[in-house]
């Protein structure tokens, strides 16, 4: 029996609970060749607009017109298969067309011209709004630098907003760009103020934002010289750089304000881990974006670090200098297509205005979030009795991604929340309270005891994360002082978390100092390891990731050595005669190595020794089945497979990522498990097993 509209759609509407990329995308291609071939015609509509939408947002944009052109034509021959929705869509996706259209150099002119007048056109029968029109003239206008630009640009804003417009998170971003574009910095900055500060309880997101508008943002401070605000806007903005979209653009910004606010080393970094896209982005348009931000930074980096080796894959550099020569190079070749496209020399003059802006507005600015960290030695204070050694823990999961060590956050599957390990036995707080409660509330006055700051910090970690991350800095501080060491290292070892996921890219010290403290007090390695694990997820480059491997080493040589005896990690000789307490001791020491072993892994493949990596994280991968924890193992068997992939043999990455989903699927992980089917699916296409890799799609809908 043929399938009905309804059930034709709800395997679409599966398919769209997938996130973007070749799964979800191969997923709907095969479901529209099926409607297709079988019916219903109900559904073609909304599997056209489906699959226009997998190749816009899934990184394979060239592949979206077709489907759109076909979308057209059903919509010419058989409006009556189009319900309300499937035509909003349908208007809907002219603007992601029109615009994807201008983006790659090789579309002529008169292509473009004729859509947008097609659009301008079907947009005035169907009796819609023109505010998607006149966004698109003006965006035309100004990728040719024509005359007109901004007379265009003023008839977009006076045009009134309506069921097509730029969501209302995106148009304030698109404005501020041309405003700062054209020199109207002070304007634009007092737009996004507004947007993103103006409107209690609200903060505009989609997407790709408020990451995109804060990356704009943090640059236009450093024009003006407000180096507080821009040092703000650029941790803001880090915390924003999505999910659902690479944002290559915005990363690549980012990229540019570390080197124009005088921090090279976050600069290279981000260099190296974003070097895939001065290969390839989304569009033409957005890499020549990337590659003018990036040649920015390399062209303020040559001068102190152009002997600087990089680790940049298969772009053609091996150092700072290099990378300057060749993205320049290739910035102003990929400019020179659009121009010889548009008629006009207006992106070739961009590019060379955009370094020379890079080059006259830098500014000092410090991203610390932590004061400076002392790094001497910790004296050997002793350790009051009521501080105990038997803090709660609550461990994460192993794996925050296939290969690299990365921030976490609550949710994410690396995360570690340190914060339980500040309190001492049951929560209770092993420091005298100082006095009796100010009669006013606590938020309302200056938090002046350690157990005070503590409080405060915790109430403030998810509204002001820089703020709650310096009050327990504080508290560590004013704890070490009084001899309480081991309080004072959690409590550092939290500043120090709070503040990495805020962009500090000084953070390394911080936790080394909370690793001396809690070795001070005598610290059971069970309770170290966190601690030593969110030291080397939140490590800044090479020499930073390589210097966390004797620390994990060290507490797993100390876990090791305790071989299941409950007497080396238990307290007191009460607590001993517990065998519930000292079996789940022993199983929190087992469960540790697994975790500190998994972290290792991954330090391995952040410095590309990738054999090693695939190697350490098979092993762990099979440690974590047999402990019956299988989501952890996934992501150890998915980063086993993403090292084989990037160091070979590539042959052996298939059963490793097979494996992945495999546990993802178990687990009940769906996102994760499509984004390990993403790369499996392009590794079995590449070996030539395209139906493996279209029946893995279909599956990972289900």
């Amino acid at each position: 029996m043929p399938r009905s509209v309804a059930e034709a759609n709800d395997a679409l509407f599966a398919i769209r609970r997938l996130p973007f990329g070749v799964a979800r995308s191969t997923a709907c291609a095969a479901e529209v060749e099926r409607i297709r071939s079988e019916g219903p015609e109900g559904a073609l509509a909304f599997g056209l607009f489906s699959l226009t939408e997998c190749y816009v947002w899934g990184e394979e944009v060239s592949k979206a017109y077709l489907p759109f052109t076909e979308l057209l034509r059903w919509w010419d021959t058989h409006p009556e298969h189009f319900d309300q929705d499937d035509t909003h869509s349908m208007f809907w996706s002219f603007k992601w067309m029109v615009g994807q259209l201008m983006d790659f150099p090789t579309v002529p002119a008169e292509q473009i011209e004729r859509t947008l007048d097609d659009m301008a056109r079907r947009y005035a029968l169907a009796g819609n709004g023109m505010n998607a029109v006149a966004l698109e003239r003006f965006q035309w206008a100004r990728t040719r630098g024509d005359a007109q630009t901004e007379s265009r640009y003023q008839e977009w804003v006076t045009t009134p907003r309506d069921d097509f417009s730029q969501c209302e998170a995106c148009e304030p971003g698109d404005r501020a760009s041309y405003l700062f574009e054209v020199g109207r910095v002070a304007e634009g900055i007092r737009m996004l103020e507004e947007v993103l500060d103006g409107r209690p309880g609200w903060t505009p997101s989609c997407a790709t934002e408020p990451g995109d508008m804060l990356s704009h943002l943090q640059l236009a401070y450093l024009e003006v010289g407000d180096a507080e605000a821009a040092g703000r806007a650029h941790r803001r903005g880090m915390q924003n750089l999505g999910v659902r979209s690479p944002m290559a653009g915005p990363k690549a910004r980012h990229i540019e304000f570390c080197a124009r606010s005088g921090n090279p080393r976050l600069a290279l970094t981000l260099i190296e881990e974003h070097a895939r896209f001065l290969l390839a982005a989304d569009t033409p348009y957005e890499r020549w974006v990337v590659l003018t931000a990036v040649g920015a930074a390399t062209g303020l980096l040559r001068a102190t670090h152009g002997d600087t080796a990089l680790r940049l894959g298969d772009v053609p550099a091996r150092t700072v200098a290099d990378l300057d020569d060749w993205v320049r190079r290739a910035a102003l070749e990929l400019a020179a297509a659009f121009d010889a496209r548009n008629g006009t020399d207006r992106m070739t003059a961009a590019t060379h205005a955009a370094w020379e802006r890079a080059a006259q507005n830098t500014l000092q600015v410090s991203l610390s979030v932590l004061s400076e960290v002392d790094g001497g030695d910790v004296p050997i204070a002793a350790q009051p009795a009521a501080a105990g050694t038997t803090a709660g823990i609550a461990n994460g999961a192993a794996g925050g991604g296939p290969t690299r060590t990365q921030p976490a956050r609550p949710g994410d599957p690396n995360y570690v929340d340190v914060s339980a390990l500040v309190a001492g036995p049951g929560g209770e707080p092993s420091t005298p309270t100082a006095g009796p409660p100010a009669p006013r509330p606590m938020s309302e006055r200056t938090p002046s005891s350690p157990d005070e700051m503590l409080t405060r910090a915790e109430a403030l970690a998810t509204a002001d994360p820089a703020a709650a991350a310096r009050l327990y800095q504080s508290a560590a501080r004013l704890l070490e002082a009084a001899g309480y060491l081991e309080r004072a290292g959690f409590a550092l070892a939290e500043a120090a978390e709070l503040a990495a996921r805020q962009g500090d890219p000084e953070v390394s010290a911080a936790f080394d100092r909370a690793l001396r403290l809690l070795r001070a007090a005598g610290t059971p390695p069970r309770f170290v390891g966190p601690v030593a694990r969110a030291r080397a997820r939140h490590a800044l480059g090479p020499d930073d990731l390589a210097a966390a491997l004797p620390i994990l080493d060290r507490v797993l040589a100390e876990l090791t050595a305790a071989d299941g005896a409950g007497a080396a990690t238990a307290p007191t000789a009460d607590l001993l005669r517990s065998e519930e307490l000292a079996a789940r001791q022993e199983a929190d020491r087992r469960s540790e190595i697994r975790h500190l072993k998994d972290t290792r892994a991954r330090v391995l493949a952040g410095l590309g020794r990738h054999d090693d990596a695939a190697k350490a994280a098979e092993t762990v991968a099979e440690d974590f089945a047999r402990a019956g924890e299988i989501a952890d193992a996934a992501h150890a068997f998915w980063l086993a497979g993403s090292a084989r992939l990037a160091g070979g043999p590539r042959s052996d990455a298939v059963d490793l990522l097979e494996s992945a989903v495999e546990g993802f699927g178990i687990a009940h992980r769906r996102d994760e498990r499509t984004r390990a089917g993403n790369e499996l699916i392009a590794l079995l296409r590449e070996f030539g097993r395209d139906e493996d890799a279209a029946a893995l799609a279909e599956s990972l809908a289900r």
